[in-house]
């Protein structure tokens, strides 16, 4: 369908869809019905974006207690900052899913939904009655997004596991080790956004694209563990090309060049430096001053590294920092969260511009900032997260 200005719309259950085109005047993904059966990170991250987009999603919540995650600490409001940051501007539904009349109470919402996001182990939803299958001879278009540690089929597929276990069996913790030689506990959730998230959502879009054509709905399974290892490309690449599997510390972007890494600054600043390529390099070299038998660092790695380690210890980090800034090296200093997000530049790009309400106390905290061009994301700068069965109390989510 072609509406004003060659924008095209794509029919959704319950209303149009829109491709803009870069026109940037109407959201993507309004009209969208999403029902989120998800907890904790991967699935509701996921639905935030398609929040963000314009989506309506309605968050399904046992009774009483919620989502574990609004259990947790620190608090904003009646639910945590956990809980608050990735719900934003949904609605919430108590159902207890084992009762007689939850398929019922639900019925309305299926038939309406254009997507479904669960995060149970496989088999759970079919013993609810709300597998694919039961959803789809409801609602055949529905595209019905599971994610999981594992995948629906396989050896592992009903093994309870977190991040941490997924990113151990994908082999992205044997590339990496303290000073210790052990393994580095990493600081990110990697295989639950990098792995859950942000597939589900590349996944979920997809099909309902494929849908605007066929008309068909379809079942996502989204492995977690499966998708880390895209992070691995370079390892898989030399181990199964060349046999070069990776030393653990050892690899280019691991620690086993002085290209890139980290060196501590004479104040216990860190400087994450990264010159890879030879005009970066020669640039870097040059500011230090470094000697020449130590600029050819396929000669002896380590005593380049020791160099450079030595004449980045001579100054302070912000030393560093101004030389920084009046050279082209790909270089920078280690920041904390904080002072991230006082960062001139991120703040520019207003970044941290949307918010967060907590409806009863009126204060507001920075939304997340989500991977969507700013003309996808819909208009409102503040909004709250829902109540535990607020929609219910309001007359349902219908």
């Amino acid at each position: 369908m072609e509406v004003d200005g060659g924008v095209r719309g794509f029919a959704g259950r319950s209303g149009w869809f829109w491709d803009c085109g870069g026109v940037g005047v109407l959201i993507p993904l309004e009209g969208v019905r999403v029902l989120d059966f998800s907890t904790l990170l991967p699935g509701p991250l996921a639905t935030l974006i398609l929040a963000e987009a314009g989506a309506r999603v309605t968050k399904i919540e046992r009774p009483g207690r919620g989502d574990e995650i609004r259990t947790y600490e620190p608090r904003f409001g009646e639910s945590s900052v956990n809980f608050a940051l990735l719900n934003r501007g949904k609605e919430s539904l108590e159902v207890d899913l084992k009762s007689p009349d939850a398929r019922d109470r639900l019925l309305p919402l299926i038939e309406q939904a254009d997507v479904l996001v669960e995060q149970f182990r496989p088999g759970v939803m079919d013993r609810l009655g709300l597998g694919y299958e039961d959803v789809s001879k409801i609602n055949p278009g529905i595209v019905y997004c599971s994610i999981t540690g594992y995948g629906q089929s396989g050896p592992r597929s009903g093994v309870a596991a977190h991040d941490l276990n997924y990113v151990s069996e994908a082999g992205l913790l044997s590339v990496v080790e303290g000073l210790d030689g052990a393994p580095v506990l990493p600081p990110v959730l990697l295989a639950d956004i990098g792995g859950g998230t942000y597939p589900a959502v590349i996944n979920i879009l997809l099909a309902l694209f494929a849908r605007a054509k066929t008309g068909e709905g379809a079942h996502l399974d989204i492995s977690m563990s499966d998708n880390v290892f895209p992070f691995l490309y370079w390892a898989m690449g030399n181990g199964t090309a060349a046999n070069e599997w990776p030393k653990p510390g050892g690899e280019l972007v691991t620690g086993g060049s002085p290209r890139y890494n980290l060196y501590r600054a004479a104040d216990g600043g860190y400087v994450a430096a990264a010159p890879l390529e030879e005009h970066f390099w020669r640039n870097f070299c040059d500011m230090l001053g470094l000697e020449g038998e130590l600029r050819d660092d396929a000669r002896d790695p380590e005593a380049t590294a020791a160099g450079v380690a030595a004449r980045i210890a001579e100054h302070p980090a912000e030393h560093w920092r101004e030389q920084f800034r009046e050279k082209d090296v790909c270089c920078s200093i280690v920041r904390s969260v904080r002072e991230a997000m006082q960062d001139e530049h991120f703040r520019a790009r207003g970044l941290f511009d949307r918010e967060v309400e907590d409806g009863d106390a009126g204060r507001t905290i920075p939304a997340l900032p989500l991977p969507l061009a700013p003309g996808f994301l819909r208009p409102e700068k503040r909004l709250g997260y829902p109540a535990l069965g607020e929609a219910d109390e309001k007359g349902g989510a219908r």
